[in-house]
């Protein structure tokens, strides 16, 4: 199979490359700056073990590869915000032997929340979910690092939104080779739920820092359970924090590499990188939306939605709110809630 890698930034970047390294063919799909560093100079991936440089053929869309080959298996990896652009353009194009990528070929969405296998069913019949655990950084154009050891990464992954087939367990074997570990299960929302809670903190790391102390664990605490309690309304089932645990174990652990300093997740990378967009309204705003639909009150994750968007419209710096002020207007959003 060859992997088309839609988004060869932090996520994409790593998987492109560790799948390369293990000896897939891959083609690496970027725009501006990031296409041109690939083009140049290849993929500088770094990880615990050292640097690898992948010179892999990249493209900035479909068209520059003419008619996809009936082995083509499309990686999503977009943040979830580009998802749809990105999944009308090669939905479209044509298969070699008839049809478009949307009637035949699998597309796999590698991404954080739940949204892009419900944008991607409405176009493409084979669609895959996977569960990211991947700590990974887009360091500068052309450059990734992925600064997890042992492995890479755990990548739960299935049909979406159920069920196991072949071409998953064809998929989970090249990653497991490529310094992954891929279970295929017959529940991948389960796990991309669970994931989802824990992604709830993501715009809190994005405008107030790290949670490192107790003050932020105690915040995402609390948003975290307003989250379950809404998951629950809804009547969504989630991986338990125990079955992530027994999951993780100490398979993945962070290694700082020389070069490449980790500010933070994929959310704080956003804002940092003045990118002018954040996934916030497909984490804290999924909540926010199923909150609505099922008449539970979502004033925590309301309010980092519009934070971390209001920061990332604005361009502000990552990590610049101080954290005692996040806390105070969260106590007042929850106040008004509570009054109203």
């Amino acid at each position: 199979m060859r992997y088309i890698i839609i988004g060869a930034g932090a996520v994409g970047g790593a998987i492109g490359g560790r799948l390369a390294g293990a000896g897939c063919e891959v083609v690496l799909v970027a725009r501006g700056a990031q296409q041109a560093a690939l083009a140049e100079g290849g993929l500088r991936l770094k990880v615990p073990e050292g640097e690898s440089t992948y010179r892999l053929p990249v493209v900035e869309g479909p068209a520059e590869l003419g008619e996809l080959r009936a082995d083509d298996v499309l990686v999503l990896a977009v943040k979830t915000q580009d998802s749809e652009a990105a999944l009308a353009v090669w939905g479209a194009a044509p298969v070699a032997g008839g049809g478009t990528a949307a009637e035949r070929l699998p597309v796999v969405c590698a991404q954080n929340g739940v949204e892009s296998g419900r944008l991607a069913l409405r176009r493409f019949r084979r669609v895959y979910g996977v569960c990211v655990w991947l700590p990974a950084t887009f360091v500068e154009p052309g450059v990734v690092a992925a600064e997890g050891a042992p492995l890479t990464g755990i990548l739960h992954l299935g049909r979406y939104p159920h069920g196991m087939d072949e071409t998953a367990k064809l998929i989970a074997a090249d990653l497991e080779k490529s310094r992954f570990e891929a279970p295929v299960v017959p529940d991948v929302t389960r796990w991309q739920y669970a994931k989802l809670l824990g992604n709830l903190a993501n715009a809190i790391e994005a405008v107030a820092g790290p949670l490192g102390g107790e003050a932020g664990l105690a915040l995402y605490r609390r948003v975290r359970v307003e989250g379950a309690a809404v998951l629950d309304a809804a009547g969504i089932a989630y991986a338990s924090a125990e079955e992530e645990k027994e999951a993780r174990g100490d398979k993945i652990q962070l290694v700082e590499i020389d070069g490449a300093p980790r500010g933070g997740g994929s959310s704080w990378q956003s804002l940092n990188r003045g990118t002018g967009t954040i996934e916030a309204d497909y984490l804290n705003g999924e909540i926010a939306l199923l909150g609505r639909l099922h008449g539970v009150p979502t004033p925590l994750n309301d309010l980092l939605q519009r934070l971390a968007n209001r920061f990332a419209r604005e361009h502000r710096a990552a990590g610049s709110l101080p954290f005692d002020e996040l806390v105070r207007l969260a106590d007042e959003a929850v106040a008004f809630v509570q009054e109203s």
